[in-house]
């Protein structure tokens, strides 16, 4: 990432700091194009911190397109009334069962994972 040396920090726009890969950086400008169109319409009201468009983006910059796209979609979809809400970091690791080719494993599909202090349903 970063080494810290705040001239390093402006250098890079949020969105690609750290990314190398050219699927990583297709992936972070969808995200940017879905808040600078869609989220504009829709309005900005996240079940969680961080957002659904920022969650994603930390998990592809951290785990790649492929692997970083699933962790979001997983959290896209628990994103809905019925699911829970609060404070829900991406994962520092991933989960031991998780392969490139069983993809949803690398998701957390429920809400079973987050600290129950931090939620807000």
């Amino acid at each position: 990432m970063c080494s810290g040396h705040p001239s390093e920090e402006r250098s890079a726009p949020p969105l690609t700091r750290g990314v190398s890969s050219l699927p990583a950086r297709f992936g972070l400008g969808l995200i940017w194009i879905y808040r600078h169109s869609l989220s504009l319409i829709l309005g900005r009201a996240c079940r969680y911190a961080p957002t659904c468009s920022d969650y994603t983006g930390e998990a592809i910059r951290r785990y790649g397109l492929w692997r970083g796209g699933w962790i979001g979609l997983a959290r896209i979809l628990r994103c809905n009334p019925f699911g829970p809400s609060g404070y829900d970091p991406v994962p520092q690791v991933l989960p031991a069962a998780a392969r490139w080719y069983l993809p949803w494993r690398y998701g957390q599909w429920t809400g079973a994972h987050m600290d129950e202090e931090s939620r807000l349903d």
